[in-house]
């Protein structure tokens, strides 16, 4: 295991003021209050874990009806039919689009599914305080801080061609009990990677350090 052989800001009672991202010194464990912004100041994210934990179990029980469920409704003079994701994927493929195929599938299906398993392995190393590799672990929090809007390439594409289809009275398309699924599976894991606190994954390697 590699040494790093520094202290953590929390070691030396520095918070970092998640308003203004002014540097501060607290007094001991008690909370205080940034001197700038008077936001309130804290060594870790209160709580982050929990509300990490929460966030990301309610963006897994989404994720099935998001693929399952119709994403897309459309009805013209042959009929209704219903898209899901992976229908649309299908169809894609099956029309010599497999460049787009590829794109749609690895925005809305791939993305979302390793997302919510990167989280899943940051908090579990978190959890239990591992000191493997903090590093790496660091780069895929900021990794997955940069992709998380382009999970919602889905949801742009059934607007626009709502948009479009109702502005010509071609035929009516709406969004289906999916494209919601599929939202709240973005949104919550955008808020679970905002609610993590990627500073915990150097905690146990401080002290591993001080041992």
């Amino acid at each position: 295991m590699p040494h790093y052989g520094m202290k953590s800001a929390a070691a030396r009672n520095l918070g970092l003021c998640l308003g203004c991202g002014l540097l501060c010194r607290l007094d001991g464990d008690a909370p205080g209050a940034c001197p700038r912004c008077r936001s309130p100041l804290h060594l870790r994210k209160p709580a982050a874990l929990q509300r990490c934990w929460a966030l990301l179990l309610a963006a897994v029980i989404s994720y099935f009806p998001a693929n399952l469920l119709p994403i897309m409704e459309t009805t013209a003079l042959t009929g209704v039919q219903r898209d899901t994701i992976l229908s649309g994927v299908v169809y894609l493929w099956n029309n010599d689009s497999w460049p787009l195929a590829l794109v749609v599938f690895t925005a809305s299906v791939l993305v979302p599914l390793l997302k919510i398993l990167a989280l899943l392995l940051l908090l579990c190393s978190v959890q239990w305080r591992w000191s493997w590799a903090p590093r790496q672990r660091t780069g895929l929090y900021r990794l997955i801080e940069v992709i998380g809007p382009w999970s919602m390439l889905d949801i742009f594409v059934v607007a626009l061609m709502v948009a479009l289809v109702q502005w010509q009275s071609l035929a009516s398309i709406k969004a289906g009990a999916g494209a919601v699924a599929f939202g709240a599976v973005v949104v919550l894991t955008m808020l679970a990677a905002m609610s993590f606190d990627p500073r915990l994954i150097w905690d146990p390697v401080e002290d591993d350090d001080e041992q």
